[in-house]
């Protein structure tokens, strides 16, 4: 008997966290049910209550309309440019120092390893403009490569990686040095190669941080060919009246990269996420 109320106690727990995580699953979802609803209606249908969730004339053309108010193809392109460039150096940089924090030994590591994750701490908000003061005394203002320089040393990849890292045992290390391996071939040969999740994650979180990036390409992109998408959208805002539907269908399309990226690497998202701290075995 008590071993059946168990179970059943048990099963009404479960039951209980299942409708708490469908609940916060909706609200999440709604958010964007709406944008893709709105995005097929007219401008004076959007905001209509209630919810006409599937619209009875859908304005496909709204699609069409991006693609002609602006130019959508060279904001995607600008983009995808610096946001894969952005993710690249992040990764190359984070790889880097954080095989340097987790797998060798020298004076004032720790320290300076503790110094630079405390920068995690500054809101970008206050050094916005002595970085933006840097940029532009390096004459790299309105270029992309001022952007990218200001975005791949990230505290936060450094300290994922270096995590990680420090879960792989030394001995995979000391047995390839022992057969004549240096620190570039071990830490690219053999710690990589252990650390695929964790690269993931940063590759992913990096990605959709930089494709979503509105105020550091406001600041430093001041000639329209340099502008990016988020940037772009902005236009169906004017100071009397904006266009909704054609900003909706302009934020589902500037989304689906960022979404179909996340569908073909969740599972390592999540493993990335829960191995933060070290691998098993």
């Amino acid at each position: 008997m008590n071993l059946e109320s168990m179970t059943l106690r048990r099963r009404a727990s479960h039951l209980v966290i299942y409708i708490i995580l469908a609940m916060f699953a909706i609200v999440a979802i709604f958010p964007f049910a709406w944008m893709i609803s709105a995005s097929l209606k007219f401008d004076t249908q959007v905001f209509n209550y209630p919810i006409e969730w599937i619209p009875a004339n859908p304005q496909w053309g709204n699609y069409l309309k991006v693609f002609e108010k602006f130019n959508f193809l060279q904001y995607f392109k600008n983009t995808a440019v610096v946001t894969i460039l952005v993710t690249l150096g992040t990764l190359l940089a984070s790889i880097l120092a954080s095989y340097a924090f987790a797998k060798l030994n020298f004076r004032g590591r720790d320290t300076l390893f503790l110094l630079y994750i405390a920068t995690l701490m500054i809101p970008w908000q206050t050094i916005m403009i002595p970085q933006f003061l840097v940029v532009n005394g390096l004459h790299l203002n309105n270029t992309h490569w001022g952007y990218i320089l200001t975005q791949i040393f990230t505290p936060f990849g450094v300290f994922l990686l270096k995590q990680f890292f420090m879960g792989i045992p030394n001995e995979y290390s000391e047995a390839a040095k022992i057969d004549g391996c240096n620190h570039v071939r071990i830490c690219f040969g053999i710690i990589l190669p252990m650390a695929k999740p964790a690269l993931t994650t940063l590759l992913l979180l990096t990605f959709m941080g930089t494709w979503n990036d509105y105020l550091a390409p406001l600041i430093y992109f001041k000639t329209e060919s340099l502008r990016t998408l988020q940037i772009g959208l902005h236009y169906f805002q004017g100071e009397n009246e904006t266009q909704w539907a054609l900003l909706m269908a302009g934020a589902f399309l500037s989304m689906i990269p960022v979404l179909l990226l996340y569908i073909f690497t969740q599972k390592q998202l999540i493993e990335g996420m829960a191995s933060a701290g070290g691998i098993k075995g």
